[in-house]
């Protein structure tokens, strides 16, 4: 079998939390080619590094594996940040092909580590995880660059229990969260079971392992997949919008299909219309050896799909991070402006009336940030990609409702001018690289405003209560009255009119005492003596009467609309009783 041109280079995207060793691994992965004197055999791209099949072969120490990988070598993404993942997309799916999930064995997951497993499972990626930094246990014995199961084998006893057991709580990590998993070689069905890979990117230890996998899982799901058509218009995702010292502004962006050429007109995404612009240069970085060149790029007349490239054209201003970048001829312009547009649109933005405002560095992971939002059902007001800019404060200060008055940012920065105007406003500002940390974060700053809301309006509002006077304990008849109470629902406290079973008011408690002792409220089981100001035992009040805490309108609606969840069972039956008394003779009451 041997490498099949039509096949482009199948995309692998690195993930997991920030040091737990990507940039080491791709090191490693490029590095070896480097000193093996094969210098140029790695191809450093634009935000990707391209290692052809003859490396990996070299790096697995087995010639004879060339002949049985159709793939032409991996295209692996480099993009910093985990979020790389949700920013590819084509053709509403993920741009990469296959996905490496890397966690530390010594620290477990991460929160940006279940993130990416929860994206890559939306995304119904297949993956591997690769266990990284075996070189930490203690008294590990580091054979360079061998495969995992044979530095293993010279490993002493203990050592190899306790990887084994660092081990087995990766294998738990993952099944808590879903996936059933295995060491690689015991895996049978990769499509079923995650295999994960104990490697060191610094010894080198586990790598040929790795990349056995990957080209095996490209080889087994993708190669269907990968064909292209080499002549056809190039089609690519937007990594980067960047500005560039006497280029302005450019776009660094994968082509993961057909080609693109100098002069070609292309089609780009963005949040307004759709940029149609012609290319200046192609731009692919030099190669090691030319490093100490001043100009860090180098022009090429034309690039095929799989490769990492930057683009140099007029008006790239509002491109989108993680939009489709189109070649369009004369007759097919149209027809791309609107496949752009399309893409653009069938990214689930639903916003609401009213809602908080959110920021996001991609349109993948403003996708991903709105799905969550969604789920918790929190309104979204806006949308947008990009940093927080003073616009965005000057727009969101002028919202009344204070829980929404709010910015959720995902992996974005606030701009300086934004950051002065934000100490003069109530806005409140979320930022994270982690979308559920963001969501637990606002849900925790709710709940926080809510109790001390209800806290605020419970302290001012008279709440529910009804009592009943007890049988020969009239100690005085007025003046005030002075009777022994018991509390049979809710809360009586002083200063609060009180009504009859017919809802007229028959005077006001003047004060309360348990024991002897004043006190300033009586609850449920409680039995007090109370001085009524108004009325007169006998007359307007008499021994055996229940009777109500008089709840003034307004305070009723709060009650039932706003604080009824946080009335107690005994609270909740005497407010019933009093609504009943007051809707009697007017249903409408309090509604």
């Amino acid at each position: 079998m041997a490498v099949k041109d039509d096949l482009r280079t199948p995309i692998v995207c690195v993930m997991g939390h920030v040091d737990h060793g990507k940039t080491s691994l791709l090191d490693n992965i490029r590095g070896s080619a480097v000193v093996s004197g094969e210098a140029g055999a790695i191809t450093q791209h634009i935000g990707a590094t391209e290692v052809p099949i003859r490396s990996i072969v070299d790096k697995c120490g087995n010639p004879g594996l060339l002949d049985q990988f159709v793939v032409p070598g991996l295209l692996f993404i480099d993009t910093p940040g985990h979020h790389a993942f949700t920013t590819l997309r084509s053709r509403g799916g993920a741009l990469a092909d296959l996905a490496i999930v890397i966690v530390d064995i010594n620290e477990g997951f991460k929160p940006q580590t279940i993130e990416s497993l929860h994206i890559l499972k939306q995304h119904k990626t297949p993956f591997v995880v690769v266990a990284n930094k075996i070189d930490k246990i203690h008294g590990w014995n580091p054979q360079k660059d061998s495969p995992f199961m044979a530095s293993y084998n010279k490993q002493s006893e203990h050592v190899r229990t306790s990887l084994d057991n660092k081990f087995y709580e990766v294998i738990g990590e993952l099944y808590n969260h879903g996936f059933s998993s295995d060491r690689y070689d015991r895996v049978a069905d990769f499509q079923h079971n995650i295999g994960v890979i104990p490697i060191s990117a610094i010894t080198g230890e586990g790598i040929p392992d790795l990349l056995m996998v990957l080209l095996g899982l490209a080889q087994r799901f993708l190669e269907s997949n990968l064909h292209y058509d080499a002549t056809g218009p190039g089609v690519g995702t937007v990594l980067e919008v960047k500005e560039e010292r006497g280029l302005g502004t450019t776009i660094d962006l994968i082509l993961y299909d057909g080609t693109l050429k100098k002069g070609d007109t292309i089609v780009v995404g963005s949040l307004d219309e759709p940029i149609q612009t012609k290319v200046r240069a192609v731009l692919k970085p030099r190669v090691l050896s030319e490093i100490n060149v001043e100009d860090k790029f180098k022009q090429v007349s034309k690039v095929t799909a799989a490769i990492g490239v930057k683009i140099s054209a007029p008006n790239l201003d509002g491109a989108l991070s993680g939009g489709s970048v189109r070649v369009a001829t004369p007759e097919t312009l149209e027809t791309v402006v609107e496949e752009v547009r399309s893409e653009v649109e069938a990214v689930q933005i639903d916003t609401d009336q009213s809602g908080i405002t959110i920021k996001a560095d991609t349109i993948g992971s403003l996708e991903a940030l709105v799905n969550e939002l969604k789920k918790e059902d929190i309104p979204i007001r806006k949308a947008d990609v990009g940093d927080i800019s003073n616009r965005d404060i000057v727009e969101v200060s002028a919202i009344e409702d204070p829980f929404h008055s709010v910015i959720v940012g995902f992996n974005v920065n606030i701009l300086p001018d934004a950051k002065e105007k934000l100490r003069s406003t109530g806005v409140k500002l979320f930022m994270n690289d982690v979308i559920y940390r963001l969501i637990d974060d606002y849900k925790d700053w709710i709940k926080e405003q809510r109790a001390l809301s209800e806290k605020t309006i419970s302290e001012t509002i008279i709440k529910p209560g009804m009592f009943t006077i007890m049988p020969d304990c009239t100690f005085r008849q007025s003046k005030p009255a002075v009777v022994g109470v018991r509390i049979i629902g809710g809360v009586v406290k002083t200063k609060v009119d009180i009504t009859n079973e017919d809802g007229t008011v028959v005077g006001t408690i003047k004060g309360l005492q348990s024991r002897g002792e004043n006190v300033s409220e009586a609850r449920t089981g409680m039995e007090v003596a109370m001085s009524i100001e108004g009325p007169t035992v006998g007359r307007q009040i008499h021994e055996g009467d229940i009777l109500h805490a008089n709840i003034p309108e307004r305070h009723a609606k709060v009650l039932e609309h706003e604080l009824y969840d946080s009335l107690s069972a005994d609270e909740l039956d005497a407010m019933d009783a009093f609504l009943e008394i007051k809707r009697r003779d007017n249903p409408f009451w309090a509604k």
